[in-house]
């Protein structure tokens, strides 16, 4: 990804849905521009969610994603479409195509069912519509064709207008800040450090911290006592990377806000009382309990990778107890929780909000409670609290 490129977790996710032959992959083409998807009169051609990340007028950056056809049949059908059900956790916007010659299905209704329960944002788009004379217009519905072209901009503003109201403006931390405040961020270099450059939480702090016309100062662990008392002025808030929290704590003064990358995005673009909640059950697990790891991304793992080693090493050393330990990263988060005791999860920084709040989700309707890093992190240390006093009000 270039660092021009607006990272896809901070774009809108639009997914297309529909059954096979609705014209689906067709209308993605249309609305694109581009031959993302493979079109065929052979029912089934989309076998797997495609996905594109692009500029897309008037709208912007967004994520594009065409799903296999959900009255797909056999065993591998199946899979096809828990696929394209799968795409449901990270869609801000929801497309469903329906043949306006056949008009809605059953399983149609109970998609847009699930949209609704699901509180995500759809429209209901009749395709073909060149081949058909007599239309049933509502609020929520457009007839298009992606032969003649008709409806297409019509389509493309309407989305536009739904995705303007997912996009309100958010901040990490500048909303709590205020103009010409002092933000520390401290940002370890180890050999986990990417060569060259910043993780993405800590660009997009940053960058978040300028928008908001704050002074930002960043340095290493190391580096840190000499920063502060090289400043003229108190910082208001110290941001550290988790892995270096009781470092970091040590040396900040009481009366400097202190909180970590991590715990920012929990509250950014997670649940953040629900993740609070989820550190304080540590002390109750008992010995030989499931414990579920999560990363939303994918990397290559170093032999003190924190999700494999450090995570689970340190879990072990605050109980005194012995965990079953199981990892998952990517897209990859298990149907069933039930067996775990605790889920743990990464800061979600390549996750979009939708994705990390339906995990979220997902652990709460199933009675288990989940964490991130950084909260887990600031717990064992004993100095969560004061991690969250930045946030008063907004955490239990």
């Amino acid at each position: 990804m270039s660092l021009n490129e607006t990272p896809s977790a901070n774009r809108i996710h639009i997914s297309f849905f529909g059954m096979r032959n609705a014209g689906k992959s067709s209308l993605v083409n249309a609305v694109t521009g581009q031959n993302l998807s493979i079109v065929s009169p052979i029912a089934g051609t989309t076998t797997d969610p495609v996905k594109k990340a692009m500029e897309l007028l008037p709208l912007g950056p967004v994520v594009i994603t065409d799903t296999p056809g959900l009255d797909d049949e056999g065993d591998l059908g199946n899979l096809r479409v828990k696929k394209a059900k799968e795409v449901l956790a990270f869609t801000d916007i929801a497309i469903l195509a329906v043949d306006a010659q056949k008009g809605l299905s059953e399983l149609d209704t109970m998609l847009a069912a699930s949209f609704k329960e699901k509180k995500i944002p759809y429209l209901t788009v009749f395709t073909k519509a060149d081949l058909v004379k007599n239309r049933t217009f509502d609020a929520n519905s457009i007839y298009v064709s992606s032969k003649t072209g008709e409806g297409i901009n019509e389509l493309k503003e309407k989305t536009a207008s739904l995705a303007a109201k997912k996009t309100e403006s958010k901040k990490i931390v500048a909303d709590i800040l205020s103009e010409n405040d002092i933000a520390v961020l401290v940002v370890p270099i180890d050999s986990s450090a990417p060569k060259g450059r910043l993780i993405l939480p800590q660009q997009q702090t940053i960058r978040d911290l300028l928008d908001g016309s704050c002074i930002t100062v960043v340095c290493k662990e190391t580096c840190l006592a000499k920063t502060l008392e090289s400043l003229g002025k108190k910082p208001k808030i110290v941001i550290t990377d988790s892995q270096v929290f009781d470092y970091v704590s040590k040396i900040t003064p009481k009366d400097i806000f202190l909180t970590s990358f991590s715990i920012l995005f929990a509250r950014f673009k997670g649940d953040l009382p629900a993740l609070v909640k989820g550190a304080k059950k540590l002390e109750h697990l008992k010995d030989g309990d499931k414990i579920l790891i999560s990363e939303g991304c994918t990397h290559h793992r170093q032999c003190e990778d924190i999700g494999t080693v450090k995570i689970p090493s340190w879990i072990e050393k605050f109980t005194g107890k012995k965990f079953d330990f199981s990892f998952t990263s990517g897209g990859e988060f298990p149907d069933s929780l039930k067996d775990y005791s605790l889920v743990v999860h990464c800061g979600g920084c390549m996750l979009n909000e939708k994705e990390m709040k339906s995990r979220i989700a997902h652990a709460e309707a199933e009675g288990v409670p989940i964490v991130n890093y950084g909260v887990l992190i600031a717990h064992m240390h004993g100095i969560l609290e004061r991690s969250l006093e930045p946030f008063k009000g907004e955490t239990v």
